[in-house]
């Protein structure tokens, strides 16, 4: 589950109606939510937010550190809460819907020595691809 709305706080950032309004939308367990997504729930919330608050507090929330940009194949960005938890991105490659998935092992000791080419690695992106039951089941 994502403590987005606590982190925030935590770390004295101006939580504006806007900034909650957003922050609340993003907040939750596989929240992968494109930048219109957000704006179309964040309008319930709060009639008045733009389009231009909700991506630039989108591009805030990723500089900082506290949310992250998902890039997949082509489809537009997504954001993710869970910036501070260690993990994966399960994308059905049919409608795009992702989930996170916390794989057994270090990512990092599946690389050999050899492959390393001298670099010092200090963190891997996996991104695993499949059909979700929906678009497995489509006739």
């Amino acid at each position: 589950m994502s403590d987005l709305l606590e982190r925030l706080r935590g770390r004295g950032w101006r939580l504006t109606a806007q900034r909650r309004v957003v922050a609340e939308v993003l907040d939750g367990e596989h929240v992968h939510l494109t930048a219109d997504e957000v704006h179309a729930r964040a309008v319930e919330r709060l009639p008045e937010i733009s389009r231009a608050t909700v991506y630039n507090t989108l591009g805030e929330l990723v500089c900082i550190g506290e949310v992250l940009e998902v890039a997949t194949d082509g489809r537009a960005k997504r954001y993710d809460p869970n910036a501070h938890h260690a993990h994966q991105h399960l994308i059905c490659s049919g409608c795009g819907a992702i989930r996170d998935v916390h794989p057994l092992g270090d990512p990092l000791a599946a690389l050999p020595e050899a492959e390393r080419f001298g670099f010092t690695v200090s963190g891997a992106e996996i991104t695993y691809r499949g059909l979700c039951p929906q678009c497995t089941n489509r006739p």
